[in-house]
């Protein structure tokens, strides 16, 4: 899962809600703005002491996405990612992040202003997360939608062959 990569790091740990939802045979990704309104990405945000990590992220989702649905109660991936610029007051802080998955079944309106929640498919997603970070960052992001993208192909395949399996068995 990446842990190794970050196991001597002191990183402040944030979670995020990798919001997914399936069309078809094609995927979309939910996103919403930064807080700056400038660039796009996951919702995601502090733990809480009171909550595990999947509905820390679980509560992100639906404060900046208006999203519920599922979200799995393992992170899937290990992310670094940054906020603030060098040039400014505080410079760079970088936060690992874990991610969760989570299937939408219902979206409303956000509790935060500002988000904008789009759904971009996974092609979108990559090009998009990308735009306007520094090439570490946006390389971090491009693999968490790498990651998802298989592990939402492998269920779907799973379940698919549980439902064919059970269909041969009834008949």
């Amino acid at each position: 899962m990446g842990v190794p990569r970050f196991a001597k790091l002191a990183l402040p740990l944030q979670v995020a809600a990798v919001c997914y939802r399936s069309r078809g045979a094609a995927m979309e990704f939910l996103l919403v703005r930064t807080n700056g309104g400038s660039k796009w990405t996951f919702p995601k945000g502090a733990t809480d002491s009171q909550l595990s990590h999947s509905q820390a992220a679980e509560r992100e989702a639906i404060e900046e996405a208006g999203a519920t649905g599922i979200i799995e109660p393992r992170h899937f991936h290990l992310y670094l990612h940054s906020k603030g610029v060098f040039w400014q007051p505080g410079g760079v802080q970088e936060y690992l992040i874990k991610a969760f998955l989570m299937e939408v079944l219902r979206t409303g309106e956000p509790h935060e202003d500002g988000r904008d929640p789009t759904w971009f498919s996974a092609d979108e997603a990559r090009r998009i997360l990308g735009k306007g970070r520094e090439v570490k960052y946006a390389a971090e992001l491009r693999a968490v939608i790498d990651r998802a993208a298989e592990r939402i192909q492998i269920r779907g395949e799973v379940a698919r062959a549980s439902v064919s399996r059970a269909s041969r068995a009834t008949v």
